[in-house]
């Protein structure tokens, strides 16, 4: 089990300044990053087939050998990043159809940061990630905001 944090990156851009943040951030950490850009995620459906090129199973595994996973994302619209929202909706994956791999993400701790143009996080951001935390079992470790402006 790796013990150096896993960033999960959101943000819609490559080079972004979410990522330039989080890098200075953890300036005397090491970590690993899975950026979202490299993969291909197909979005959620109900009957669970997806096309060969979906990537999404490859990032569970990834996330798999982590304790510690860090969720980054800018605020867009007063909400996580829309490539971070895609991601969000396969977890359901792992509480239907590969409720197995699901219950392997049990015991880890998870946090978040946010990236954003306000002074203050908005209301109601932290939500889905605290109560998907909660549901797959993982630990929330709570969220560092900054601010750009």
């Amino acid at each position: 089990m790796e013990t150096k944090p896993l960033i999960i990156l959101g943000s819609n851009r490559k080079n972004s300044l979410t990522e330039t943040i989080i890098r200075k951030a953890l300036n005397n950490t090491e970590f690993d990053i899975i950026d979202l850009l490299d993969y291909t995620i197909v979005h959620y459906n109900y009957d669970g087939h997806y096309p060969a090129a979906d990537e999404f199973d490859d990032i569970v595994d990834k996330i798999l050998s982590y304790q510690n996973i860090i969720f980054a994302t800018p605020v867009y619209w007063y909400s996580m990043s829309g490539i971070m929202k895609v991601f969000f909706d396969r977890l359901t994956d792992l509480i239907t159809i590969k409720k197995e791999l699901g219950r392997k993400l049990k015991g880890k701790t998870a946090s978040m940061i946010a990236v954003g143009a306000d002074p203050a996080i908005p209301d109601g951001f932290e939500t889905p990630f605290k109560h998907t935390a909660a549901y797959l079992g993982i630990q929330y470790q709570g969220c560092t905001y900054y601010a750009t402006k």
